[in-house]
């Protein structure tokens, strides 16, 4: 017997998702990354993690501004914040981060659809020494991005053979829908030289592969895996005219109105965003995934209670990682001056063995914040030894001390912090106070 592609679609993409799952040493990487886990039966639809996927990356020196902000903006492009993305990225071209810096920065004006922005960058890249073949495929993508099919295809036609020029004309191809040139495109593209680019084609290609697991599906079918892989390689302006098709065609494909509002909310859409993931919702109101981006919608527009109530719900229904739920619902609740509710959850965060400085960051702040100095001395304590090379440990353990008047121990820390990052400047604001 067939399996329909309606229950197999989910379940083959979860599987080949689950086989990139990310372990990256910052909390943010290694937790954000797997926003959506398959079940382990076909008794539903899941979609699996949508999130790019990063390289494992190792610490960075805090004296090396530029690497430091670019590492940060990729923490926030993982989460799906590309406005918190591009100040980073700004910051590490302010910082002479040179051309990675400049091409990070274009990618997040892209998702942010700052085309002008795009355009300023692009002769920036142009000045600093770009490859001509980055050149033109960020130049192809914008004329995808604003509608321009022929100006697209004339610049990439006119270009010299590389991997970017066989990138931008298969994305070209799935937008006009000759999808065996885009695949003929797409195996060239995964046999050359550029890693990122291998990487998108293969995301892509499994869209075309998978499709073919199943020779009674519709076309619908296909639209709805090319959208969501087109999602997964930062394309999501491209998946979204699909998308509309899709729904326009079929108005209960649940997983088309998810994929959707992954989209309108990356790609700061915010209202519309909701929009669709409350259609997914109402679609299947037991789906932790839905929960969860709603909940993350709902966010985005500032409605805190809305938020925190939906991340409850995907907790209460298995949503994975539970760390991720728990540091969000700390955060909204924090944001809505619910203090003890954001300690009740910094607190299980810190039962994890290998539970991450941030979360330390979060109790004892928090701790601090609900007056409960004595525990926020105690997790300090237990940060400083459990980080003794991080310099916010330090900092934490004094500002902790500080709170109880152990004002020497906490000039120790502080300038402790100091030693390790000197650029820490709440940290010499705290010392001056001191008369340091």
């Amino acid at each position: 017997m067939k399996i329909p592609p309606r229950i197999a679609l989910p379940i083959a993409f979860a599987i080949a998702c689950a086989a990139g799952v990310l372990l990256l040493v910052w909390w943010q990487l290694r937790e954000s990354a797997q926003i959506l886990r398959a079940p382990a039966s076909g008794s539903g639809m899941t979609l699996s993690d949508l999130a790019p996927s990063f390289v494992p990356t190792a610490a960075v020196d805090p004296r090396d501004r530029a690497l430091l902000h670019l590492r940060q903006g990729d923490l926030f492009a993982l989460k799906g914040d590309w406005a918190g993305a591009e100040k980073e990225y700004r910051a590490s071209v302010d910082n002479d981060g040179g051309l990675p810096a400049l091409r990070k920065l274009a990618q997040a004006q892209l998702q942010r659809r700052d085309i002008e922005g795009v355009q300023r960058t692009l002769k920036a890249l142009r000045a600093a020494g770009a490859r001509s073949e980055d050149l033109l495929l960020l130049e192809s993508i914008v004329a995808l991005r604003i509608g321009e099919l022929v100006q697209a295809r004339d610049i990439l036609m006119n270009a010299s053979d590389s991997p970017q020029k066989h990138y931008g004309i298969a994305l070209l191809s799935i937008v006009e829908g000759n999808h065996p040139q885009a695949q003929q495109e797409l195996q060239t593209v995964a046999a050359g030289w550029e890693p990122i680019l291998r990487s998108y084609a293969r995301s892509l290609q499994a869209a075309y592969d998978e499709f073919a697991l199943f020779p009674e599906s519709t076309e619908i079918h296909l639209t709805t895996l090319l959208s969501r892989a087109l999602a997964q390689v930062h394309e999501c302006e491209l998946a979204l005219p699909l998308l509309i098709a899709v729904i326009q065609t079929q108005g209960d494909y649940r997983d088309a109105w998810i994929v959707q509002g992954y989209c309108e909310l990356t790609t700061e859409r915010t209202d519309a965003a909701v929009a669709s993931l409350e259609n997914a919702y109402n679609l299947d109101p037991s789906k932790p995934e839905i929960q969860y981006f709603l909940a993350r919608a709902y966010s985005a527009r500032g409605e805190r209670e809305n938020a925190i109530t939906f991340l409850e719900y995907s907790l209460q229904n298995g949503f994975e990682p539970q760390a991720e739920i728990h540091r969000a619902i700390a955060v909204e609740a924090n944001l809505s001056g619910k203090t003890m509710l954001a300690l009740e959850h910094f607190a299980t965060l810190l039962t994890a063995p290998d539970a991450p400085i941030e979360d330390y960051n979060g109790y004892v702040k928090t701790a601090i914040a609900a007056g409960q100095k004595d525990d926020a001395y105690a997790k300090a304590q237990e940060a400083v030894t459990k980080f003794p090379d991080e310099a916010l440990a330090f900092e934490l353990h004094g500002l902790a001390a500080m709170e109880l008047e152990k004002n020497e121990e906490a000039r120790i820390s502080f300038e402790k912090a100091l030693e390790m990052d000197p650029y820490r400047e709440g940290v010499k604001e705290r010392l001056k106070v001191m008369g340091n």
